[in-house]
């Protein structure tokens, strides 16, 4: 599965481009762990870098970065890969917290 597509990509606003809306700012895209409790919201989006800003629900719920290439390279508890939820709807992070 390609975990960004590039309409995908055109939807998520530049690194720093939502600084200050905090849990209002809209998550474009969810990754998650078929074989675990792992879950990223991408909100914003560096494709030089292929870096992204969102919320983290892992361990804990936490605001950070992340980048593709470690979602791409991450296996979960069963060796599956990271997978797109290709039915999300964007909306704002303080939906999952």
């Amino acid at each position: 599965m390609k975990l960004l597509t590039k309409e995908i990509e055109k939807k998520l606003p530049a690194l720093q481009a939502t600084e200050g809306q905090y849990y209002e700012a809209v998550a474009q895209v969810k990754f998650f762990t078929p074989d675990s409790n792992w879950t990223w919201y991408g909100v914003e989006y560096d494709p030089n870098e292929q870096l992204f800003y969102g919320l983290v629900d892992g361990f804990e719920k936490e605001l950070g970065y992340f980048s593709l290439t470690e979602l791409q390279q991450i296996r979960g508890t069963f060796g599956l890969p990271i997978e797109r939820d290709m039915y999300f709807d964007p909306q704002p992070i303080k939906n999952f917290m």
